[in-house]
C-alpha cells in the first residue's frame, strides 16, 4: 500500500483569516484599543522624545461627518501615527467648533423653539446641548475610522477654560489698539439678521438685471457748458444692484481715464469712459453717435449731478477703484452699500472737500426703510422691480440687460447677502498686515502655491468685522458707561470677564448684571460714573477657532506653541488658517504654525461636486459598513490629496481588490512562518542570491515609503507597497520559493533562508502599513512571530523601518534578476498558451527549452548574466535547458519571446514520472525502494523527517 505523502511538510497553522471581513473585525480591534488605553500608552512610551504637534482644526459640531471630513481626519492620522513611529512624541488632541449661527438655526427649526418664550441663557443651554450631541456623534465616527488621539479629553470652543483664553486674546488685541467700533459697510445676511465676515461668504451664480442709468449734470464747474447743452447732458452709471440706487450719493470716475461726451441722435449727451463708449452704445442700441469732446477723469472732480428720482445731488469723486472691466467708467457710489464706495466718500469728507455722509435705506431684515421713500416696506429684492419701473417713468433708464454673474451668498444659510453699513466691532487688519505677510514667508506650505494665496488674501483683506448680532457664541467683553456712553475695555475689565468665564462659562454674561461682573466699586475711567450696560453682540466664530493657539496649544501641557503643522481643506485660507494667523500676529507677533498642508475637495467619480440634490453623495458610514475603515483609509492614501479627490462605488470596489492583494501577501507569508524563530535568522551574506535580491527590493520600497511619509505624498506609498506586494512578491519571489518552502527539509538552510527573507519582508511591510491600514496592520502584528526587542503589544509601539544599511545594494544583482524576471514573463506566456491548448496541465507537467539566437547581443548578455540561475526553479517546471540556434521542429508549443526576441521558448511534456510529494516529473522517481513514488530529493527529505504518528 502506497504511503500517503503530503506535499507540504509545514502546513500553515496561523489563524490569520483568509478573507478580509473588515466591517466585523475592525470594531473588535477598536474596542481592544479603547480598553487597553492605546493612545495613553503610546504617549507614555514616547515620553521624552522630541515633540511633533499637529494641531487639529475644529470641525463644526452640527451634523454627521462627510467624506471630506473623513479624508481630513485620516490624513492627520497618517501623520500622527508615522511621527509616533519615527522618533517623536506626537500627541493628537481633537477639537470642535461649537458656537455659531448654524446651531442656532437648526435648534429653532428642529425643536420649534420660540425665542420670546425663553431667556438668552436658556436658549444658549439648548444650543450647548445640541452641539455636545454632535460632538459625541462625530467623535464616535472619527474613532471608527481608526483615528488615534485623546478622545476622552478633546477641546471644545464652548468649554469655560477656552472661552476665558479667547477673552484674553480679545483683550490683548484691544490693548494694542487693534479693536475698534465703527460704521462701515459689511456683508449682511438678511435671512439670519447678522453681519458676516469675508470667510463666511461664498459665491453662486445669480440672475439679475444690469442697468445703465442717466444722472443729469447739475453743476459742471464751468468746464462743459462750452461743449454741450447741460440740460441734456448726463453721467451714465452701470449697476447690477438696482435696489442700492436709493443709497446713491456720488458718482466715481478714474482720474487717469479719458472720458468722452457722446452726443446721440435725439440730442442727448452721455459722459462715459472712451474705451467703453462702443459697448455702451451697443447696450443702448445707439448708432451714429459723435464725440463733442474728450476730457481726463480728473477734470470732472466735484461736479454734481441730479439723482434720477430723488431731489438731491450726487457729487463726482475720483478713485483708483474705477476700472474698465465692465460698465461705463462712471461708478454708482452708495457709501452705505459698498466698502470702496464708503472709503472714497469718507476720504473726501475727511479732507473737508464734501459732506456726503452715509445713507442706509435697508434694515436688518432686508426691508427698504422710510429713507427710500415710496419703496419703504419692500424687500430689497422686490424693490429691484419697483425702482426699475420708476427709472423708466423718469426717463432715466438708458438700457438694461439680463446678466448671470457670481453673487455673494451666506455659506451657512446659502441665501444671498447684501452690503450694508452698520455699527460693528472690527479688528484692524491694516495695522498687522505687513507683519502677517512677513510671517507667511517663514511658513512651509504644501502645496507651495498656498503661500502666495494666503499673502494675496491678507493684502486684499479689509478690516475684520468680529461682531455678530446673535446669541450663541462668546460675548464681546465690552461695557458702556451709563453716563458718558464710552466703551470700556481694559486690563481690569478683561481680567474680571476672563475669570468669570473660566469659572462659570460665558452664560454668566447673560445671567449677571454689569455690576456683578465688574470689580466691586468699579467706576468709569472716563467720567467716574458707576452704572454700566453690557455689549449685546457676540464674537465671530472664526475668532473662536482662531484663538485655539492660546486656548489649546499654550494651555494643554502636552502641546506646544507654535504648532508644527496645521492641515485642513483649501477653504481655510480664508477661515481657520487666516483667523489663527491674524490673532497670533496681533498678540504674539508670530505665526501659530510652522507648516501648512492643504487638501482638495472630495468629488464624485466624474469630478462633480457632491450634493444631495444630485444623488451622488457617498457617506463614510456606508463605506465602512460595506468595506471597512481600512478600505476608506486606503482610498485616502491612493490619490494626490492636494487636488480634488474622486470617489465612487466603482473606485471602492477596485480598492478592495488591491487591499486583498496586499493582505493576501501578508497572509501567505504568515502561513509559511510557522515554527520560524526570528532570533535565529540566516545572515544576508549566507542567504541564497534570490533571497538577498528580495531584501534588496525591500530596501528600495522602504526608502520610497519613508520618502512618501516625510513629504506627505501618500500615493507614493500606496503605489510603492502595492507594486512590491504584487510584482516583486506574489508574482515573482513568493511564487518561486514555494518549492523550497513546501518540499525542502523544515530546518534546511535553503528553507530557513527563504523564511528569514519573508520574515524581514513582513516585519517591515506591516510597520510601513501601520499609519495607513490601521486595523489590518494591528491584526497582522498580533499573529506574526517577533524577534527579541520588538514590542508585541501593538505595531504602533515600534519604529518605522529604515533601509538596512548592512545590505549592500548591488546594481549588478538587481540587473541580473530583472533579466530573469523578464525572461520568466516570456516563458510564462508560453506555458499559458500550452495550457490553453491542453498540451500540458500544470507548469510542473512541462519541460522548457530556450533556443537562443547566437547573433543577438542582448540575448547573449542576458544568458551570460543568468548562467548560474536554476531556471527550472524560476519557471516552476520539471526541466529546463538552453540551446543555441533555432528551434529544430514544431513539437510542443513554440513562442518567440517579447521581452527577449532573441529567445524562442519551446514547451514540451515533462520526462519521467511525477513525484507525488513535490509534483515534479523526474526520470529517477522509483529509484528509492523505501519511497518508490518519490524523486530522490523528496526521498532524502522524508527519510530525515520524524516518523508520522498514527
Amino acid at each position: 500500500m502506497a504511503q500517503d505523502y503530503n506535499k507540504t511538510v509545514n502546513l500553515p497553522k496561523t489563524e490569520f483569516p483568509m478573507r478580509a471581513g473588515l466591517p466585523k473585525r475592525e470594531p473588535e480591534i477598536l474596542r481592544k484599543w479603547q480598553e487597553e488605553g492605546l493612545y495613553r500608552r503610546l504617549m507614555e512610551k514616547n515620553s521624552g522624545k522630541p515633540l511633533f504637534i499637529l494641531h487639529d482644526g475644529p470641525p463644526y459640531a452640527n451634523g454627521d461627518i462627510h467624506m471630506g471630513t473623513a479624508m481630513n481626519k485620516t490624513l492627520k492620522d497618517f501623520i500622527v501615527r508615522y511621527k509616533n513611529m519615527s522618533g517623536f512624541k506626537a500627541p493628537y488632541v481633537p477639537g470642535w467648533d461649537t458656537h455659531g449661527l448654524p446651531i442656532e438655526s437648526q435648534i429653532l427649526k428642529k425643536n420649534k423653539l420660540r425665542l420670546e418664550e425663553m431667556s438668552t441663557a436658556e436658549f444658549r443651554d439648548k444650543c450647548k446641548e445640541f452641539a455636545l450631541g454632535f460632538v459625541r456623534t462625530q467623535g464616535d465616527e472619527f474613532k471608527r475610522l481608526g483615528v488615534v488621539g485623546d478622545w476622552e479629553n478633546p477641546y471644545l470652543t464652548l468649554y469655560p477654560e477656552f472661552e476665558a483664553k479667547q477673552i484674553e486674546i480679545f483683550g490683548e488685541m484691544a490693548k494694542r489698539g487693534y479693536i475698534y467700533r465703527g460704521l462701515k459697510p459689511v456683508y449682511w445676511c438678511p435671512h439670519d439678521e447678522t453681519a458676516l465676515a469675508e470667510a463666511e461668504i461664498e459665491y453662486a451664480d445669480d440672475k439679475c438685471e444690469s442697468i445703465y442709468v442717466k444722472f443729469k449734470v447739475r453743476d459742471d464747474k464751468g468746464k462743459l457748458a462750452n461743449l454741450t447743452d447741460l440740460d441734456s447732458t448726463y453721467f451714465v452709471i452701470w449697476t447690477t444692484t438696482t435696489w442700492t440706487l436709493p443709497g446713491n450719493l456720488a458718482i466715481s470716475l478714474n482720474p487717469d481715464f479719458e472720458y468722452v461726451l457722446m452726443n446721440v441722435p435725439g440730442g442727448e449727451t452721455y459722459i462715459v469712459a472712451s474705451e467703453l463708449a462702443e459697448s455702451v452704445a451697443r447696450a443702448a442700441k445707439i448708432e451714429n453717435w459723435k464725440s463733442l469732446g474728450r476730457l481726463k477723469g480728473s477734470e470732472f472732480e466735484l461736479m454734481t449731478a441730479s439723482h434720477p428720482f430723488y431731489d438731491r445731488e450726487s457729487v463726482v469723486l475720483l478713485g483708483d477703484h474705477v476700472t474698465l472691466e465692465a460698465g461705463t467708467g462712471c461708478v454708482h457710489t452708495a457709501p452705505g452699500h459698498g466698502m470702496e464706495d464708503f472709503v472714497v466718500c469718507k476720504t473726501y469728507d475727511d479732507k473737508g472737500l464734501t459732506k456726503i455722509g452715509v445713507v442706509v435705506p435697508v434694515d436688518s431684515k432686508g426691508l427698504m426703510t422710510k429713507e427710500s421713500g415710496k419703496f419703504a416696506g419692500l424687500t430689497y429684492a422686490k424693490a429691484n422691480d419697483a425702482i426699475l419701473e420708476e427709472l423708466k417713468q423718469q426717463g432715466a433708464l438708458l438700457a438694461s440687460e439680463t446678466l448671470v454673474h457670481p453673487y455673494p451668498h451666506c455659506w451657512r444659510c446659502k441665501n444671498p447677502v447684501i452690503y450694508r453699513a452698520t455699527e460693528q466691532w472690527f479688528a484692524s487688519v491694516d495695522a498687522i498686515k505687513d507683519a502677517a505677510v512677513e510671517a507667511c514667508r517663514g511658513v512651509h506650505w504644501l502645496p507651495e502655491w498656498g503661500e502666495e494665496r494666503m499673502i494675496s488674501m491678507i493684502r486684499e483683506r479689509s478690516d475684520w468685522c468680529v461682531s455678530r448680532q446673535r446669541k450663541w457664541g462668546v460675548p464681546i467683553p465690552i461695557f458702556y458707561c451709563g453716563e458718558c456712553g464710552e466703551a470700556i475695555i481694559n486690563d481690569e475689565t478683561i481680567k474680571a470677564v476672563s475669570a468669570l468665564f473660566a469659572k462659570e462659562g460665558s452664560n454668566a454674561w447673560f445671567e449677571k448684571s454689569a455690576s456683578e461682573i465688574l470689580p466691586e466699586g468699579y467706576s468709569c475711567p472716563h467720567c467716574g460714573h458707576k452704572q454700566f450696560r453690557k455689549e449685546t453682540d457676540i464674537m465671530d466664530v472664526w475668532f473662536d477657532s482662531g484663538s485655539t493657539h492660546k486656548a489649546v496649544l499654550e494651555t494643554r501641557p502636552e502641546l506646544r506653541y507654535p504648532a508644527d503643522l496645521y492641515l485642513e481643506g483649501g477653504d481655510q485660507y480664508r477661515g481657520w488658517f487666516q483667523s489663527s494667523l491674524l490673532t497670533s500676529i496681533a498678540t504674539k507677533n508670530m505665526a501659530p504654525y510652522k507648516n501648512i498642508i492643504t487638501h482638495g475637495w472630495v468629488v464624485d467619480g466624474e469630478g462633480k461636486k457632491m450634493s444631495k440634490s444630485l444623488g451622488n453623495t457617498v457617506l463614510p458610514a456606508e463605506v465602512m459598513k460595506e468595506y471597512g475603515a481600512d478600505i476608506l483609509r486606503l482610498w485616502v492614501s491612493s490619490a494626490d490629496f492636494t487636488v480634488d479627490v474622486r470617489i465612487s462605488k466603482e473606485i471602492f470596489k477596485q480598492l478592495s481588490e488591491i487591499y486583498l492583494k496586499i493582505r493576501n501577501t501578508a497572509r501567505y507569508i504568515l502561513g509559511n512562518l510557522d515554527g520560524f524563530d526570528p532570533d535565529s535568522q540566516v545572515a544576508p551574506a549566507d542567504m541564497t542570491e534570490l533571497d538577498r535580491w528580495a531584501l534588496m527590493r525591500l530596501n528600495k520600497v522602504v526608502a520610497k515609503v519613508r520618502e512618501g511619509y516625510e513629504s506627505s505624498q501618500y500615493h507614493l506609498i500606496y503605489h510603492g507597497i502595492h507594486n512590491f506586494c504584487v510584482v516583486d512578491m506574489s508574482n515573482f519571489y513568493l511564487d518561486i520559493i514555494k518549492d523550497r518552502l513546501y518540499c525542502e527539509a523544515p530546518d534546511s538552510h535553503a528553507r530557513r533562508s527563504a523564511q528569514t527573507a519573508m520574515y524581514r519582508v513582513l516585519d517591515a511591510l506591516v510597520r510601513m502599513l501601520a499609519p495607513i491600514l490601521a486595523f489590518t496592520s494591528e491584526e497582522i502584528w498580533q499573529f506574526m512571530p517577533h524577534h527579541r526587542g520588538a514590542d508585541t503589544e501593538s505595531v504602533l509601539f515600534n519604529d518605522m523601518p529604515s533601509p538596512d544599511a548592512s545590505l549592500e545594494f548591488s546594481p549588478t544583482l538587481e540587473d541580473k534578476w530583472e533579466k530573469v524576471r523578464l525572461l520568466r514573463l516570456d516563458v510564462n506566456k508560453t506555458l499559458e498558451t500550452a495550457r490553453a491548448q491542453k498540451s500540458i496541465g500544470k507548469a510542473l507537467d512541462a519541460r522548457v527549452v530556450l533556443y537562443a539566437d547566437a547573433e543577438d547581443a542582448d540575448t547573449g548578455a542576458m544568458l551570460s548574466a543568468i548562467k548560474d540561475v536554476n531556471l527550472k526553479e524560476i519557471f516552476i517546471v520539471s526541466g529546463c535547458r538552453v540551446a543555441e540556434g533555432k528551434c529544430p521542429d514544431a513539437e510542443g508549443v513554440v513562442v518567440k519571446g517579447e521581452n527577449y526576441p532573441g529567445i524562442t521558448v519551446q514547451v514540451l511534456p515533462a520526462e519521467g514520472e511525477k513525484c507525488v510529494r513535490c509534483w515534479m516529473h523526474d526520470t529517477k522517481v522509483g529509484s528509492d525502494h523505501e519511497h518508490p513514488q518519490l524523486c530522490p530529493r523528496c526521498a532524502g527529505v522524508v527519510a530525515g523527517l520524524p516518523p508520522v504518528e498514527s
